[in-house]
């Protein structure tokens, strides 16, 4: 295929070069209805594409003119049979894939350590997950991938599963052996979705891991916006056909989808898998580059680690992408989330995210050497400022995975109450508790509290570490489910 052109993003640049007269929405009409402040600061080129689905333009929600086109030209990018565009993010592409193949009631296997879109669409399609517990770094304070082991015993206590979920790679960037996965799971005649947030590069570069794509899974949500160049919010969904309806995707997607879709985000797919088509291997391999000197400069200075090659070998460490900067805190005797915060006042630097123990950093095709080196600059300032402090060193917890006593959905909807969150232990939670970013709830609705979920939470609160979820957002208050007092 030609993947020069860019069916989409040509057809918005000559219909807005015709300058049409126009009597629909959106309201500003190319910007001339705009806030003047606004206007100026964005750009009346971008403003002139921001459209709607008119004839010319096709439609997201049936397409049949340029957005299939380019959406066909994106298939062929990615080694998808079909893929199709989400300009809700990809949750919006995860909540698609997994409602498109569960209904209620049916079982779908999962990573504990799943995003809370995944929850979310199990409570909408009202499945009953059945939990794949990661493996557990003690030293890191952070989950990977699952074992192929693992998904093997859920397999065989549930082979009326309707799907499994893999995440590949994960937030920090490592994976399990998913081609391993894949076959396994196909030997059952069951799909595999994966989780492929974090992973739009790894289909242009051989020393990046796997794609789900490559290793033959059914479907991916893949965010083009995280780390490929398209603008945020927008992701692709890739599928391959057989055991997925195409056209039952389509249509939960269409459900799932604003019909005022933006042509802005559209357009930004169109360029960006152009891009990568043409130049993503380049374009990895610089990003592959960069990162890894900025790991190797990381690694000599007291007190950080930054997580490399070395982390490989085990099942649910099968590979990684090293543009993915994990870099260990915890010698120097401080949080996470306070290296990020000192990064933010003292060297004007904003990383991807921070927990109790790490901090993330992405390195992406956006970046250059000078700012690898401000990087590098800024935590070799840390390292001196903070020096390695064993009496200081926090110790590693992470959370026990609570017992599920209620589906998801059922608890979702039950009749609730609100308790003091420290006095819940022993409650059904009626709600999510996560930390975004990453969004991996540490309860989510039908779990039972126990108090060491309830001493981790607070933990994370007290250090100021974003806990969100609970409608009462001091985490002060938690809703759980009533319970039935005994008859006498």
């Amino acid at each position: 295929m030609d993947h020069t052109r860019t069916p989409l993003f040509s057809a918005l640049r000559n219909h807005a070069a015709n300058n049409p007269v126009q009597f629909h929405i959106p309201g500003h009409k190319k910007g001339l209805g705009s806030d003047a402040e606004f206007r100026e600061f964005i750009g009346d080129n971008a403003l002139s594409i921001d459209l709607i689905n008119i004839a010319p333009l096709d439609d997201l929600h049936q397409p049949t003119g340029v957005i299939e086109e380019a959406q066909k030209l994106a298939a062929d990018a990615f080694g998808a049979d079909y893929t199709f565009f989400s300009v809700q993010g990809t949750s919006g592409a995860i909540i698609t894939m997994i409602m498109s193949v569960c209904n209620p009631g049916d079982k779908i296997i999962v990573p504990r350590n799943i995003h809370k879109s995944v929850m979310s669409a199990i409570i909408f399609a009202g499945a009953r997950p059945v939990f794949i517990s990661p493996a557990r770094d003690s030293n890191l304070g952070i989950d990977h991938g699952i074992t192929t082991k693992a998904v093997k015993r859920a397999l065989d206590r549930h082979h009326d599963a309707k799907a499994v979920l893999v995440i590949n790679p994960t937030y920090y960037g490592i994976c399990a052996d998913l081609k391993e996965i894949v076959d396994l799971v196909h030997s059952y005649d069951i799909p595999v979705l994966v989780d492929e947030a974090h992973g739009v590069l790894i289909h242009f570069h051989e020393k990046l891991p796997m794609s789900a794509m490559q290793a033959g899974a059914d479907m991916a949500a893949t965010s083009v916006h995280k780390l490929g160049g398209s603008m945020t919010q927008s992701s692709v969904l890739n599928v391959r056909k057989g055991r997925i309806n195409p056209h039952r995707v389509q249509t939960i997607m269409s459900m799932l989808t604003s019909t005022s879709t933006s042509y802005i985000l559209l357009a930004s797919l169109d360029t960006t898998r152009r891009n990568l088509a043409i130049n993503g291997h380049e374009i990895a391999d610089k990003a592959i580059e960069l990162a890894q000197h900025a790991r190797a400069e990381i690694n000599k200075m007291p007190g950080l680690y930054c997580i490399g090659e070395e982390i490989l070998g085990g099942e649910a460490t099968y590979d990684y992408d090293p543009t993915k900067l994990t870099i260990h805190v915890r010698h120097l005797g401080i949080t996470g989330y306070e290296t990020e915060n000192w990064l933010r006042d003292h060297h004007n630097i904003e990383v991807e995210m921070s927990d109790m123990y790490n901090i993330l950093a992405l390195v992406t095709p956006g970046d250059t050497y000078d700012s690898i080196g401000t990087l590098i600059h800024a935590l070799r300032d840390l390292a001196e400022q903070h020096k390695v402090n064993e009496a200081n060193e926090l110790i590693v917890k992470i959370p026990e995975i609570p017992h599920l006593s209620l589906t998801p959905r059922e608890a979702f909807y039950a009749e609730t109450e609100v308790v003091p969150f420290k006095e819940s232990a022993g409650r059904i939670i009626a709600e999510f508790i996560y930390v975004y970013p990453p969004g991996i709830p540490i309860l989510l609705p039908g779990e039972v509290i126990s108090q060491t979920n309830i001493d981790y939470i607070v933990d994370h609160v007290e250090v100021g570490l974003p806990v969100k979820g609970p409608e009462d957002r001091s985490i002060q208050y938690v809703k759980v489910i009533v319970e039935e007092e005994a008859i006498s």
